[in-house]
């Protein structure tokens, strides 16, 4: 099989995962490194009133157990990044409760032993006292009258009030509308459960005063960052080493406070300090997602055109704000309200709220399969309405083809788009127009059937910037650094595609390193589907580099004028035009002692991925039970580097917006703030027998903004799916005459739908 652009190479990094060999941050070992555990807050929101830590120090193997006021000054509280204006209340979080806590889970103390198992001793033995507050769990009921307050910086429990889009055009647009239709919205909160738990691995070295990090991120400058700004030194103090991740889906870009907390240890320590949190930690401590509801609306003429939509939603917060935490339903996915329909205006209200409860921030999609799934709710609702096929109601609304480009009331120029024929596809390969025999087959034997169908799209690409180094060695192999770092996506395989397409090197003579701080000076991480936008960018920049760098060298080995050499990457060769003398770049670099060449970019690039998504689900009417029998997906992702990688992603992004339609939910008691869905015994991830084959079809539409006219795929499946399930969900209900229910959509919620018409 050629090893290039568009072909579905079975990754490389395989084989050292399967057998074993990965190296994730929990497989380091240091020579004598010492192990941290974290006492956690019991209750939801108290006054510490006492905090004895003395028996937890007297321990055997014990090093060291710290309270607030042992970091008092010495780590900055984590704060909000997020560019909003007006500006969010200034709240932080400190990295150990100052005296009062406000979710179950809050660090209050840190405690560094000989062992792992000693550390947690220690930490089972601090007697801790926490006069209880009361709570509010509730986002809306955080910001009525008289809830409890978390924060004095906060008053009312008020993040922010945040809106954008056209409130005049969009208020005109509704007073002359033939149909306007309401419907309500929801996005629960979810876990963010990767294989991996959050771990970091911590040295200092007093010689020069840097600390080397190893820690399970999505990006290695980005850690820098953090951690540098956590001990308020300056980021070229700390190195950060990316190796092996096993899952992010954007938490793990995120400060946590077992960073600053971990390198701050060991510099007082004089030894490595390791923390690995376990799988109950995560579920209390890890920055979660979603977490969005209110109302949307959208105005219609008699034809079922979509002339404007306006949405009020209210977020949750958590008791703090997590690093971007206030820009997921704000800048970062509010101006997708509308999706890929030709409307003419749009507004929308965003309340973020402070509760009791883990702090929120991005999940895979940062906010844009929610402000999707409220669009594809109106877009459903007004086929109901309008007494119009699903289908049609969107072929009426897509953006023609001949509109291109094309920009929405939320300032995206869309350059590249054929949805008319991305939605034709997927109707007739999901055989929609045989749906209601078998929606009567399901009824004649006691079930309900329903049919989804959701256009979405995403805003991909990345800014600010991305760079890479190629060493290409005088063993012949090229070693690529760069910015971005995967978490599973196959970025060694891709990469090393678009590598080989150019420079005609073998996959085994291509190493994509880990990521490290120190080997670039800059690099943007992974999240918002940015990495093959901006990678295939300055992998394309640095390969024509070193192109140019082996044409000079090429002119000398074979006597020519630089003039008269031409690169072919079928055999990654040079040649003199006209004949048949040539020399490889590999034997070049090989009589060099090697060859270097940079890539960078810095600015912003945007891509819009589209597609459609039809789900056919069946309730068991006796147990409210639903099955997904039929999943379709038709994608416009540009061109393809790798369409089994591709696939794949689409395959993960769909489960886990089916596990948020049909079952995931991080729930508290609403009078304790205790956690009711804190492992996996209560929260109810989606099993491989949940799921039907997934139908996964490619429409490749090149983007223009790139010169490989790639598209953001990672996050592209959550955006389609949710909206895809939920709509055939309802569709079932409706076709029963039951009211509508809304996310998670658990049997419980069904069977008591059904029997209540």
């Amino acid at each position: 099989m050629k090893f290039g652009i568009g072909q579905s190479a079975p990754r490389l990094e395989d084989v050292r995962l399967l057998r074993g060999a990965g190296r994730f941050v929990d497989d380091i070992v240091l020579d004598g490194q010492a192990h941290a555990a974290v006492f956690r807050s019991p209750v939801a929101h108290g006054r510490i009133v006492r905090l004895d830590v003395a028996g937890a120090r007297r321990m055997p193997g014990v090093l060291a157990v710290w309270t607030h006021d042992d970091i008092a000054g010495r780590l900055a509280p984590l704060g909000n990044d997020s560019p909003l204006e007006p500006r969010p209340a200034p709240v932080a979080m400190p990295h150990l409760a100052d005296g009062r806590v406000r979710f179950a889970g809050q660090p209050v103390a840190f405690v560094v032993a000989e062992t792992r198992h000693r550390a947690l001793d220690a930490a089972e033995a601090i007697d801790c006292e926490i006069e209880d507050l009361d709570v509010v769990t509730d986002p809306e009921a955080a910001l009525a009258d008289g809830a409890p307050a978390l924060h004095a910086e906060a008053p009312g429990n008020l993040a922010y009030r945040w809106e954008t889009g056209d409130r005049d055009a969009t208020g005109r647009a509704f007073a002359e509308a033939a149909r306007v239709v309401s419907t309500p919205v929801l996005n629960q909160r979810l876990a963010i459960v990767p294989m991996e738990p959050r771990a970091i691995l911590v040295r200092h070295a007093p010689d020069d005063g840097r600390w080397e990090v190893w820690i399970g991120s999505q990006g290695a400058h980005r850690m820098r960052s953090v951690i540098a700004r956590a001990l308020m030194v300056d980021e070229a103090r700390v190195r950060v080493h990316v190796p092996d991740v096993g899952g992010g889906f954007g938490m793990k870009l995120m400060a946590h406070p077992e960073y600053g907390l971990a390198a701050l240890a060991a510099r007082d320590l004089g030894r490595p300090v390791k923390w690995v949190g376990d799988r109950s930690e995560s579920f209390l401590s890890d920055a979660q997602g979603r977490d969005m509801r209110g109302t949307v609306e959208g105005a219609f003429d008699a034809d079922g055109r979509c002339l404007a939509m306006r949405m009020r939603t209210v977020s949750g917060l958590g008791a703090y704000y997590s690093s971007f935490g206030a820009a997921i339903h704000t800048v970062f996915s509010a101006p997708l309200l509308g999706g890929m329909y030709a409307i003419g205006a749009h507004h929308a209200e965003v309340r973020g709220a402070f509760t009791n409860t883990t702090p929120m921030d991005a999940y895979r999609g940062a906010g844009r399969p929610e402000t999707i799934y409220a669009t594809e709710r109106v877009m459903e609702q007004a086929a109901r309405e309008l007494r119009l096929d699903p289908a049609e109601i969107r072929r009426r609304n897509l953006i023609p083809a001949g509109r291109i480009p094309h920009t929405s009331p939320g300032g995206f120029t869309f350059d590249s788009l054929e949805a008319h024929r991305v939605l034709d596809r997927a109707v007739e390969a999901a055989d929609a127009a045989g749906f209601p025999a078998r929606a009567g087959e399901a009824q004649a034997q006691g079930a309900r059937r329903g049919l989804g169908i959701a256009y979405y799209f995403e805003r991909t690409g990345g800014a600010p910037f991305e760079n890479t180094h190629f060493a290409l060695g005088a063993d012949g192999v090229l070693r690529v650094a760069i910015g971005t770092q995967s978490t599973g996506q196959g970025h060694e395989t891709a990469w090393a595609q678009v590598i080989a397409d150019r420079l005609g090197l073998a996959p085994d003579a291509i190493e994509v390193l880990p990521g490290d701080s120190d080997a670039l000076a800059a690099g943007g991480g992974t999240g918002g589907s940015r990495s093959l936008v901006m990678a295939s960018r300055v992998i394309l920049r640095a390969a024509d580099a070193l192109i140019e760098a082996g044409r000079e060298k090429a002119a000398e080995h074979l006597e020519a004028a630089a003039a008269d050499i031409a690169f072919d990457a079928a055999d990654g060769a040079f040649r003199i035009v006209g004949t048949d003398r040539a020399v490889t770049l590999a034997a070049l670099a090989e009589a060099a002692g090697g060859l270097e060449a940079d890539g960078g970019v810095r600015d912003a690039v945007s891509t819009f991925p589209n597609g459609c998504h039809v789900a056919e689900v069946e309730i068991d009417a006796a147990t409210g039970r639903a099955s997904l029998v039929r999943y379709t997906v038709v994608d416009d992702f540009g061109t393809l580097v790798n369409p089994a990688l591709v696939a794949g992603q689409v395959h993960g992004g769909v489960v886990q917006g089916i596990g948020q339609v049909l079952g995931e939910a991080a729930v508290w008691d609403g009078q304790t703030g205790q956690p009711l869905s804190a492992s996996f015994m209560d929260y109810a991830m989606p099993l491989a027998e949940d799921l039907p084959m997934i139908d996964v079809a490619f429409e490749e539409v090149p983007a223009t903004t790139n010169p490989l006219g790639v598209k953001g795929c990672g996050e592209a499946g959550c955006c389609g799916a949710i909206s895809a399930t939920a709509l055939a969900v309802l569709d079932a209900l409706h076709r029963a005459g039951a009211a509508p229910v809304e996310t998670p959509m658990t049997s419980e919620k069904l069977w008591r739908a059904l029997n209540a018409a």
